[in-house]
């Protein structure tokens, strides 16, 4: 399994970007993808999951209501838009497919089987 996460690079406070995950090697019907970040120095964080399958979506509060987790089944991609973006969004970004974990564990690093290389987002004030 493969997870290749892309779209990363320097924006001002405000602007907008949108990460890419592609994922190939399996199937991942079954599948929870997430978005995690890490700061430097600091632990990484829970971001947003979502089911391959669509049905659920989990945000983290700091970002709840301007990312946008979301997937393409047909392209094998994982997407997250980030609106708005603050200097404290400034991070690695990393994406991770689990299997078998439910709604309340969404948020849970160390449930997920699977993790890209990370991409960085660093966003100047």
């Amino acid at each position: 399994v493969q997870l290749q996460a892309s779209g990363g690079g320097l924006v001002q406070a405000g602007a907008s970007l949108k990460l890419s995950c592609t994922a190939s090697g399996r199937t991942f019907n079954s599948y929870a993808m997430g978005w995690f970040r890490q700061a430097l120095e600091k632990q990484r964080e829970f971001v947003a999951a979502i089911t391959w399958k669509g049905g659920v979506i989990n945000y983290a509060p700091a970002i709840e209501g301007r990312f946008t987790i979301s997937r393409d089944t047909a392209k094998n991609t994982l997407y997250l838009q980030m609106n708005n973006l603050k200097p404290e969004d400034t991070a690695v970004y990393y994406c991770a497919a689990g299997t078998g974990l439910i709604t309340s564990s969404y948020s849970d690093a160390r449930l997920y089987d699977y993790w890209g290389q990370g991409t960085l987002v660093t966003v100047s004030s």
